[in-house]
């Protein structure tokens, strides 16, 4: 059965506000991801439908906050909560909180590749 552990994942993200941690299971990524600051990072979806993450995610909220906004609603999670990101979301998150996600990996790509270049671009 394929596995990870946050010990063996990838660090491949490690800036001032947050540290990420990933490893492909199957069809999914595994995130293992620490907010050291507080974050909006809704700027960075600009250019996907309707500015807003279409990937969806499965996580837990090991400790700290986590709140999802939604065109119509905002869904908040604490530590200690499983949790389902539909499309169309838009994340806010708070400085010590911890996650650990799965992410069908295609889609996380597709959104990634434009997070990253909206982050390369708010770097210039």
């Amino acid at each position: 059965m394929p596995r990870t552990s946050k010990a063996e994942a990838e660090l491949q993200m490690d800036e001032p506000v947050m540290e990420g941690r990933y490893a492909q299971v199957g069809p999914y990524t595994v995130g293992y991801e620490t907010v050291k600051q507080d974050l909006d990072p809704a700027p960075l979806f600009r250019g996907l439908p309707d500015d807003r993450c279409q990937c969806p995610h499965w996580g837990q909220v090991l400790t700290g906050k986590l709140v999802f906004r939604y065109a119509d609603h905002d869904e908040v999670f604490h530590a200690g909560d499983a949790y389902y990101g539909a499309p169309g979301h838009l994340p806010l998150v708070f400085a010590g909180t911890e996650i650990v996600e799965f992410s069908p990996t295609a889609e996380l790509n597709a959104t990634m590749a434009v997070v990253a270049g909206n982050l390369e671009g708010a770097r210039s």
